[in-house]
């Protein structure tokens, strides 16, 4: 069993240091570049590639795959190797697999499969990226500055993307939605160089193979099973899990069909399913802003509770937009359901992470981290797979009023978890 470790440990900087600018920094213009692709990729799909409603639950599943596929050992490797190196490695592979997608445009060779191919290539890297990012947050910051970090981490990363997917979708009116994926690979690129220029005193608390004495006979299965039993052990953990995994199926089937509700259902442009998006991004950056101040002013359950709510109820609003039978009616729905979605979104995330963070013994983060995300983001690609079929033979919009009516069996867990919190919280 693990404990937590003895020796002091000397973080290089709070929040408000250089060094966690730098780290900032990078991941602010990483995610950037993904919302601009997030626009593009499904533009590309649905008008350039006439995919179907089965060929969006394939891509889906493709890019999430990796999460059940190798989530649980990722979380025990992460734990041998160093966080930051991770993540760089990762970066580098998401940049060389998003920049083939207009390589192979270009060379007129780009099919819908390759999509499956390079979102897979890219779910793996994320896996091992998402993880250790998670886990490296307590690293890079002292403990009582860890909610602090991930806030801020959160808003910037939304201010910084606020304007992509609206300028994503206004650039598509002059040039490819390939092209459009370079911003992409170029994101990925300068995280690799943040990352590069960030330092940390992981060295500090490590366990093997680096540390003073190294547990060489530790096995692969013993390890990924520790990481289980914590969780397993934690009942808060485990409400957490089902919350947010039962939150994930629905949510997944919904945003699966999304592209095909706004762009063939609707009859909306690439640039005002761009602007939709944005709004997502305006509600992350208020919901990431709002949170510390409530989770000052009201427990740790009611503000779970409160974002899970708040996020099932603007929910709705999706396949409400998809009958309305007026574009304008339904562009506004559609940007008020964004927004509200977020902000319910982030209130919850942000809480529960710290949340976890705070649990969690520093040597046993990665697989803490790797055993949450194996259960609530390995259901994505189950789901995806299920939205895109009931899409393609219940059709669009019973799959997205499914979607987002079955999202509400999410707070259940919620309900009894405030027994089970440190009284600190």
């Amino acid at each position: 069993m693990y404990t937590a470790p003895v020796q002091e440990i000397t973080h290089v900087g709070g929040v408000r240091s250089s060094n966690f600018l730098r780290f900032w920094t990078g991941q602010t213009l990483a995610q950037f570049g993904a919302r601009l692709a997030a626009v593009a990729l499904p533009v590309l799909a649905v008008e350039l590639l006439s995919a179907s409603e089965q060929d969006l639950g394939y891509l889906n599943a493709a890019q999430t795959a990796a999460f059940l596929v190798v989530g649980l050992p990722a979380g025990a490797w992460i734990d041998r190797w160093f966080k930051r190196r991770t993540m760089i490695s990762a970066d580098l592979l998401r940049f060389v697999a998003s920049f083939a997608v207009p390589l192979l445009w270009f060379t007129g060779q780009l099919q819908i499969w390759h999509l499956y191919v390079i979102g897979g290539v890219v779910g793996i890297a994320t896996v091992f990226f998402d993880v250790a990012y998670q886990s490296f947050v307590p690293v890079l910051v002292p403990e009582d500055e860890i909610g602090t970090a991930n806030a801020r981490l959160e808003t910037t990363s939304q201010i910084a993307t606020m304007g992509g997917p609206a300028l994503g979708g206004l650039a598509l009116k002059v040039m490819s939605a390939p092209f459009l994926m370079l911003a992409d690979a170029f994101g990925y690129l300068a995280s690799v160089v943040f990352l590069s220029l960030t330092r940390d005193d992981e060295h500090g608390y490590r366990t093997a193979p680096h540390d003073e004495h190294p547990q060489r006979d530790r096995s692969l299965v013993r390890e990924i099973r520790e990481g289980l039993d914590f969780v397993v052990s934690q009942p808060a953990l485990r409400r957490i899990v089902a919350c947010t995994g039962l939150s994930n199926l629905f949510a997944t089937m919904g945003f699966t069909l999304v592209p095909l509700l706004v762009l063939r259902q609707i009859g909306l442009s690439p640039f005002l399913y761009g602007v939709v998006m944005t709004a997502s991004s305006v509600g992350g950056a208020v919901g990431a802003s709002i949170t510390p101040a409530l989770q000052r002013r009201l427990p740790i359950g009611s503000v779970m509770r409160v974002g899970i709510l708040v996020a099932f109820a603007a929910g709705l609003l999706q396949p409400l937009a998809g009958v309305l039978g007026n574009r304008w009616l339904a562009f506004g729905a559609l940007v008020v359901a964004d927004v509200v979605l977020s902000v319910g979104v982030l209130i919850y995330n942000i809480t529960q992470v710290s949340l976890r963070q705070r649990l969690c013994p520093k040597n046993l983060l990665g697989r803490m981290n790797a055993s949450v995300r194996f259960v609530v983001w390995g259901v994505l690609p189950i789901s995806a797979l299920a939205g895109g079929w009931l899409g393609q033979h219940l059709g669009l919009m019973p799959t997205m009023w499914l979607a987002a009516g079955g999202a509400i069996i999410a707070i259940v867990p919620l309900l009894g978890i405030d027994r089970h919190l440190p009284a600190s919280a």
